[in-house]
């Protein structure tokens, strides 16, 4: 990545955008010479709402494409997950520096998740393999063998033992036991698996894959417990809502949808729909996310926006710009302060406040 300044313009108007190109693993204030946000909806001129030094930064350092970025369980840290088979570790506040690098993948890393106590880091890769990362020292735990294909994506129980669920284009769901390098069982199905998702009890699997349905697995059983049915492509992202009762799906059929998994709910368990996201032709396997209250909704999408909805009205809240490539993924930030983290296919990610 250069490390060049961009050539300013001869002449910037009141509202140029100025942008000094930083050194890879650095992050950079973007603001107006007006004092606002660059994008014009990430957000303001005073009051500020969060601890970042701006009201957007924009993290680099990758090398490739980014398919994954993580806030850990407080929202004070970021890890970020590219093509260039690297693991890059951010403070999340203040200047967003870089403060580790995470190397042992030979694949791109297509997935992360944080330990509860954010001291260790899940991550899933194209070279068939999980890890476990100690992110006291930097150096790898564990590498987990079992999965014959690109995995996906993976999820971590909420409760209990920590138990890892991975989803892979072999057509299986691995469970695994941190401890142990191989897996402790497998459920086999007949699609490759490009989502997966794990129910706050830890009893249940969501599942989706590039035969457009969303299925429920019993995980002892290894059955499932029923399907929900509606995405017309491949579903790319799946999550459970912070009070258990809802899951987000996101497909390539450009559509965002929520769905009721309380035990005893209807049979018809789809509650609603968002349109409006642009897959675009790179067809990644875009995420989506929920803020911490679930009110919002958000998801990436294929023309370099940030799509965020009311989960209460389905109503489009923010549209946000800014990236030159695929945004692949959209996550709010844990904490208390309105901060949304996209990360894209430009090998740049963006943190900024939302109004």
């Amino acid at each position: 990545m250069s490390a060049e300044k961009r050539p300013a313009p001869e002449e910037p108007g009141a509202g140029q955008l100025v942008v000094k190109r930083q050194k890879p693993g650095t992050s950079t204030a973007l603001s107006r010479r007006d004092g606002t946000s660059g994008s014009g909806a990430l957000v303001q001129s005073a009051p500020r709402t969060s601890n970042l030094e701006a009201p957007l930064m924009e993290l680099t350092g990758h090398s490739g494409e980014i398919f994954s970025a993580r806030f850990n369980p407080t929202g004070a840290l970021i890890a970020s997950g590219s093509m260039d088979r690297s693991i890059l570790l951010w403070n999340s506040s203040g200047t967003c520096e870089n403060y580790g690098v995470l190397t042992g993948h030979r694949g791109a890393v297509l997935d992360l998740k944080w330990s509860r106590d954010s001291e260790i880091l899940y991550s899933a890769s194209a070279d068939m393999h999980l890890a476990s990362w100690d992110l006291t020292s930097g150096t790898r735990i564990r590498r987990y063998i079992g999965h014959e294909e690109i995995i996906n994506s993976l999820d971590i129980s909420k409760r209990g033992e920590e138990i890892i669920i991975s989803g892979s284009d072999d057509g299986t769901i691995g469970i695994w036991d941190p401890r142990s390098k191989n897996a402790a069982d497998f459920i086999e199905t007949d699609f490759p698996i490009t989502a997966v998702a794990v129910a706050e009890a830890g009893n249940e699997i969501f599942s989706g894959g590039i035969d457009n349905d969303i299925k429920v697995w019993d995980m002892r059983k290894k059955a499932i417990v029923y399907s929900m049915l509606g995405h017309n492509d491949t579903v790319t992202s799946l999550s459970v809502s912070p009070d258990s009762q809802s899951l987000l799906s996101y497909s390539h059929d450009s559509t965002a949808k929520t769905w009721d998994i309380r035990p005893f709910a209807p049979t018809e368990r789809h509650i609603r729909t968002f349109d409006g996201a642009q897959v675009g032709v790179e067809k990644n396997l875009t995420r989506g996310s929920w803020d911490r209250a679930g009110k919002k909704i958000a998801v990436g999408a294929g023309d370099g926006t940030v799509l965020i909805w009311s989960n209460d009205t389905g109503k489009l809240l923010y549209k946000l710009p800014g990236h030159k490539g695929a945004v692949n993924c959209a996550e709010f930030t844990p904490g208390e302060e309105p901060v949304i983290l996209s990360a894209s296919s430009d090998r740049r990610m963006l943190l900024g406040e939302l109004r």
